[in-house]
């Protein structure tokens, strides 16, 4: 009998629903509206962002290779999942197929993991640039960043790879309604009906290894990177190593909080609505506010957007 009722709670429907952000919202029309404006005005920024760096030459070196490498993730990565949100709303229909919720979960987490590995490949850049200016050109050549990158890509498709299959392979008896916007792991494991906790624990493991190592690689970087600003003389190049390292490290800290909330913490701290909302702040938010950190805060890239538009 209870293996008859498993076996229709699976066939009963294929599709995964995905509940969205405002559900219980009056007007989810308007909040999906700004989240569209959002959505365009991320795509805008980085966009500019990357096109003023290929097209100045003055930009041409390590750092707004790396800059500019992070404008395109961060534009893969809203595209991963603002779209499908906000043309649900429009059809009114939420529904996501196994294999469509399969993908978006893998891009998410290779997105992830390689932005965060991106940012431990820039504060080593910025390590190298001002603790050994005379052999910076040379130890971070094009080839070298070029190796760096892929490196980032393919640490964080091995968290895709890894946790991907074996989330979707789970049983799901229960409802195939999911409390998020997009296929996330621990959103989907609540639909789970057989023992999650040691997949759990492994994939804590996994999650904090994948953060430990960047912000190690990070904090590495940056304790010499202070100690040999506090040592300048020159006025000019503790403003100017200032500039660089603050706007990075405020990305890292935006990026990494949130991570560091949804992955790390112990699920008693964990509400359906809060992860929804620490979500949005890392998957949307944030690819809006880098590109704004890396021009507002930047005068070689102010300078270059002036001299285009003029």
């Amino acid at each position: 009998m209870k293996q008859t009722m498993w076996l229709e709670n699976q066939t009963l429907g294929t599709d995964f629903i995905l509940l969205g952000l405002f559900s219980q919202s009056k007007y989810p029309t308007l909040f999906y509206s700004l989240i569209f404006i959002i959505f365009i005005v991320a795509l805008i920024g980085n966009a500019t962002l990357v096109l003023l760096i290929q097209s100045d030459p003055h930009l041409h070196t390590p750092m707004y290779f790396f800059i500019s490498q992070l404008s395109l993730m961060d534009v893969m990565y809203i595209s991963v999942t603002v779209p499908k949100m906000v043309l649900d709303q429009v059809n009114g229909i939420h529904n996501i197929s196994v294999p469509s919720c399969g993908i978006q979960m893998f891009l998410f987490i290779t997105l992830v993991g390689a932005e965060f590995f991106l940012l431990a490949a820039m504060s080593y850049d910025r390590y190298m640039d001002i603790c050994h200016p005379l052999r910076y050109p040379i130890l971070m050549n094009y080839r070298v960043c070029i190796l760096l990158v892929i490196v980032c890509w393919f640490l964080g498709s091995i968290d895709g790879f890894t946790l991907t299959p074996i989330t979707m392979n789970f049983p799901f008896c229960k409802s195939r309604e999911i409390q998020h916007f997009l296929c996330e792991v621990l959103a989907l494991l609540k639909l789970s009906c057989s023992d999650i906790s040691f997949y759990e624990t492994v994939m804590y493991l996994c999650c904090v290894l994948m953060l430990l190592i960047p912000v190690t690689v990070i904090l590495s970087s940056y304790s010499p990177i202070l100690l040999t600003v506090y040592r300048m003389h020159s006025a000019s190049g503790h403003r100017k190593a200032f500039v660089t390292c603050s706007s990075h490290i405020t990305v890292v800290m935006l990026f990494s909080g949130a991570a560091i909330y949804n992955y790390m913490l112990p699920a008693s701290y964990h509400a359906a609505e809060n992860d929804m909302m620490v979500s949005v702040f890392y998957t949307i938010v944030t690819p809006v506010i880098n590109p704004l950190i890396y021009s507002i805060m930047n005068k070689d890239v102010t300078a270059a957007l002036k001299k285009m538009l003029w």
